[in-house]
């Protein structure tokens, strides 16, 4: 059954989510500005394995006490179905959005025992003139550019206890207040440490199911949750719902999407009522997919 909290109805009901391989990489410059710019960068077209090969976001800011240069910087995460799936997400990430932004150097962000190529490919720009260092385990490439030095550790870490597909559909009878409800859950997750919400803003649209009747579309409009299809196909709507908004939570383990997604609910139900929201679903396949099952009711 489901259960009300704030005005905000629960659903009885799991979201459904999928074993993926992670790293994290730490990105560090002059200023947090710049920092922020190449990890911006580098994470962007990163929301659906589906469509772009990784899901990627920030996970966090540093300070230069947190960072291995010293400097301001951001840590990035990126989602894949394996490792394999990783090299050359990080290698084209990197190469063509970090390497070329100023002042920037590039840092293992995740420690584990499995470890995939960080600067290997990049360090092939220097054309010969790149240099290595070893200190302690970790091996660093210094590679010329033209404003300085790039500097890149070789490697970092990677873990295949990652999960991608956390999930909540918040439901309500005005747009506004349920995309500003939607934001402000958001914001609560991103406090969460080793967790990313991939899609603009943290937010979707365009939720989707597995399928479509179109050859070569692997998943389709979830015409179940579209208001204006109400009507004309079996509908999870009531006659009041106007729209539909999703967030959608990667993280390096199951207990990191857990924490997140407990972070979303208890922000959706603390202000959503006033806003028009009327109810938080999930997204799930029956639980014939995913590995990951996390119950709504379990997590409020």
């Amino acid at each position: 059954m489901s259960k009300t909290v704030n005005g905000v109805e629960i659903d009885d009901t799991f979201a459904e989510a999928f074993g993926m391989s992670g790293t994290g990489i730490i990105i560090t410059a002059d200023t947090l500005k710049w920092a922020r710019i190449a990890a911006t960068v580098a994470t962007g077209f990163g929301t659906s394995v589906i469509g772009c090969g990784a899901e990627c976001g920030i996970d966090k800011e540093l300070s230069p006490d947190e960072t291995p240069d010293g400097r301001p910087g951001v840590r990035i995460l990126i989602f894949g179905f394996s490792p394999d799936a990783l090299i050359p997400q990080i290698r084209n990430r990197i190469g063509q959005c970090v390497l070329t932004s100023p002042g920037s150097a590039c840092f293992s962000g995740l420690k584990a025992a499995q470890s995939l190529g960080l600067g290997k490919a990049p360090r092939y720009f220097g054309d010969g003139y790149q240099t290595s260092k070893k200190l302690g385990d970790s091996r660093y490439w210094r590679v010329p550019v033209m404003d300085g030095e790039f500097v890149i550790e070789e490697e970092t870490g990677v873990t295949t206890e990652a999960v991608g597909g956390g999930n909540m559909l918040i439901l309500g009878t005005d747009r506004a207040g349920l995309l500003q409800t939607a934001e402000e859950a958001v914001d609560a997750i991103a406090k969460i440490d080793d967790v990313i919400t991939p899609f603009p803003g943290g937010i979707v649209r365009s939720g989707s199911k597995v399928g479509a009747k179109y050859a070569g579309m692997f998943a389709s409009t979830n015409h179940a949750f579209c208001p204006t299809l109400r009507g004309t196909v079996k509908s999870e709507l009531s006659a009041d719902t106007l729209a539909v908004l999703e967030i959608v939570i990667d993280g390096l383990t199951s207990k990191s999407v857990a924490d997140a997604m407990r972070a979303g609910l208890k922000a959706v139900t603390d202000t959503g009522a006033k806003r028009g929201v009327t109810r938080i679903t999930a997204g799930n396949y029956g639980g014939k997919l995913g590995q990951h099952h996390y119950h709504l009711k379990d997590l409020i």
